[in-house]
């Protein structure tokens, strides 16, 4: 290594006192010996065409290159790379991961319901970019609503614009959401809630580019497309075939690629695990500085900066390229630094060199920490945050608390980062969140969870003991939470750990109390905005905890709603809130409604088995099954089995009111919570209990 930069010193000398023109090579992209391209469209390994497998790394990667043009006529040959295994055209290949893939329009018409899919990529190592892509539908009135293996996993409504004039705007005649992270298939439906389908199929919804789609003309023309544009990522699995390939580039999580730039050593770093077969993957990069394929096992060749910008370094100052980067020199002092004799100047320029490579690394992570305390120092200023409830932990800290984020200490992953299991210095067990934002525009939600979890203090909200500034992601640090959530345990069956009918009620009053007191007693008043079965965790005595507070609003105290962009998990969403873009204290009621319903019937939000007269969400089936006298045919056995009959209706007619359609008439939080306690108090005084510790709990809540 002391020889590479004795040969590199030498070489700047030279380069200070002659002028070298240089021509840019092109770095070849695929392996030698196989075709590079197929038409205009460019195939890096590990992609690649032809009959050898050498020239891709797996059947996944195949591309079959055909000629599109009719043999009847004399036309130019048009080529299409389709890849082979998944059937779909490939329109572009970026090395940094994404693959842009043609895929098909799903229209709602002649009695066909979805008459295509999208390809099912499940095993494969591609996912639907949830970064990049948007689920479109050109309708209104109606849900729009997206599945995955019979689930709903998001939907979108828009409103009518019959004039013969109006456009496709989002919004009006047509809508458009984000999709889950690590989607590998999925299907479009359309709930039209009795109507029947038109036949001239102007209803259609699609998975699109959004880059693409923003510089489309209109939606409308999608229609005759039949086909659009859509982005996958991809990685190399981390299997023993592809070690062996890459093994000598791949890199623990200490490694620092800007410390082999002078190298142009390709490297390849581990993620944690990509989908639900805990399936751990590899991505491998060009340094800082070079470009090339790093997935063919060779040096990347080095950018030459200044043949590539304009004026650089200003009119009194010469570039120089070197190797990962450039330096600017004075000319007037060129020829002063070659008097001084090759051996000062090996010294002068090594020590330079070194402090090159210290001042760079040290900008690069100041850079990393300096927008996430610029966004929380505003936020303290204004007195938002409560200094005191929030550390900042150190980087270091946090990767020896959860052994560098081993794959193994993952507790649970979601669109916006993964949390780890780790355990502090002093002891503590704690749950890492690690977001995987890395777009400073993205940061909004890191920063609003700290203010608001910095005001609350209640005994059934998650708590957030600090956050981490110093690393490339944001970093959240909250108490540990042992036993999962509490859709886990309405929807599977937990021998170690029932639901009874008094643990449902005592689960649904903490609920209740938790955002009673965010409604009502936190300063200024929050909403929560997300509240679902997920969202609420279980600790090691089997309380309720809300959590998830990315997405809350603080509001003003004389403030009766939030105009936003809706927000929300569907079959928890407030049709009101869904419909007028208004997000009031009431919208949460509503979902808090879903989450009682869940706890007495045991059945999903959303269920696509019940049939069109019952509803296919669990808020129109509970209310219907209760206008129809059914309500103890739906109830769960547990239910049944514990409860009194009077208490189950004052449960279920409590559900009813706060799933009203009209945000006015249902209940506030404060009134659901002395409701249930209520109810909670008469089962206990029937059946012979002492009330004497749940009095002293109200108590002792009602101070806060």
């Amino acid at each position: 290594m002391q020889s590479q930069a004795l040969h590199m010193m030498i070489l700047f000398l030279l380069l200070l006192s002659i002028n070298i023109c240089t021509a840019q090579v092109v770095p070849r992209m695929a392996k030698p010996g196989c075709q590079e391209y197929c038409g205009d469209v460019l195939i890096p390994y590990p992609f690649g065409i032809g009959s050898s497998e050498d020239c891709y790394l797996e059947d996944w990667f195949e591309i079959e290159c055909s000629n599109q043009s009719s043999k009847t006529t004399s036309s130019a040959p048009h080529y299409k790379p389709v890849l082979k295994r998944a059937q779909l055209e490939v329109l572009n290949i970026s090395i940094g991961g994404t693959l842009q893939v043609n895929s098909p329009v799903t229209f709602f018409c002649n009695g066909i319901n979805g008459s295509s899919r999208i390809a099912d990529l499940t095993g494969s190592p591609f996912v639907y970019s949830q970064e990049n892509n948007r689920f479109t539908a050109v309708s209104c009135g109606f849900l729009a609503m997206m599945e995955s293996a019979e689930l709903v996993v998001g939907g979108c409504r828009s409103v009518c614009n019959h004039q013969k004039s109006a456009s496709c705007d989002i919004g009006i005649n047509c809508c458009q959401t984000t999709i889950p992270p690590y989607l590998t298939m999925m299907s479009a439906s359309i709930l039209y809630q009795g109507e029947t389908q038109k036949a001239d199929c102007d209803d259609y919804a699609f998975l699109v580019d959004k880059h693409w789609f923003e510089r489309s003309s209109s939606a409308r023309a999608v229609k005759s497309r039949r086909h659009v544009p859509v982005v996958l990522e991809w990685n190399i699995i981390n299997s023993t075939s592809s070690l062996a390939l890459f093994g000598s580039y791949v890199s623990n999580s200490s490694f620092d690629p800007y410390y082999y730039n002078y190298e142009g050593r390709p490297y390849c770093l581990g993620s944690p695990a990509l989908d639900y077969n805990n399936r751990s993957t590899l991505s491998c990069y060009c340094p800082d500085g070079f470009e090339g394929n790093p997935y063919l096992r060779q040096t990347c060749q080095d950018i030459d900066e200044c043949m590539t910008g304009h004026n650089r370094c200003g009119p009194h100052c010469k570039c120089v390229n070197v190797p990962g980067y450039y330096v600017c020199v004075d000319k007037k002092k060129t020829k002063l630094i070659l008097i001084i004799g090759l051996g000062a100047g090996l010294g002068l320029l090594l020590i330079s060199w070194l402090g090159y490579r210290f001042l760079k690394k040290r900008h690069i992570m100041k850079r990393r920490e300096m927008f996430f305390k610029r966004k929380l120092e505003n936020q303290i200023s204004s007195g938002e945050v409560n200094v005191e409830k929030i550390k900042l932990f150190k980087s270091k800290e946090l990767e020896k608390s959860t052994d560098n984020f081993n794959i193994d200490r993952i507790l649970g992953q979601g669109g916006q980062g993964t949390v780890y299991k780790g355990m502090l210095t002093d002891g503590r067990i704690v749950a890492v969140k690690k977001s995987k934002i890395v777009d400073e525009s993205q940061f909004s939600d890191f920063i609003n969870e700290v203010v608001i979890l910095s005001q609350i203090n209640h005994r059934n909200v998650v708590q957030l003991l600090g956050c981490c500034l110093e690393t490339e992601v944001p970093i959240l640090v909250y108490e540990f939470i042992p036993n999962g959530n509490l859709s886990q345990y309405i929807h599977k069956q937990h021998e170690e750990f029932p639901l009874t009918w008094e643990v449902r009620l005592q689960i649904a009053r903490e609920i209740a109390g938790a955002l009673s007191y965010l409604h009502a007693s936190a300063s200024p008043p929050i909403y929560h905005r997300d509240i679902k079965s997920t969202n609420i965790l279980l600790d090691a005595k089997y309380r309720a905890k809300v959590a998830d507070f990315g997405t809350s609003r603080s509001v003003a105290i004389d403030q009766t709603h939030l105009s936003t962009l809706v927000h929300g998990t569907f079959g928890y969403l407030d049709p009101e809130y869904f419909q007028s873009s208004q997000f009031t204290d009431k919208s949460d009621v509503y979902s808090f409604g879903v989450v009682l319903v869940e706890l007495l019937t045991g059945k999903k939000p959303i269920s696509f088995n019940r049939s069109q007269e019952e509803g296919k969400s669990l808020a129109t089936y509970f209310i219907t099954s209760m206008q129809l006298d059914r309500l103890f045919e739906i109830l769960d056995a547990q239910v049944v089995k514990g409860g009194s009959k009077a208490d189950i209706i004052a449960v279920a007619n409590l559900a009813r009111r706060c799933l009203n359609l009209s945000g006015r008439k249902r209940p506030t939080m404060r009134e659901v919570t002395a409701e249930l306690e209520g109810i909670q108090m008469s089962e206990k005084t029937s059946n012979g209990e002492q009330y004497y510790e749940e009095l002293e709990y109200v108590e002792t809540e009602s101070s806060w």
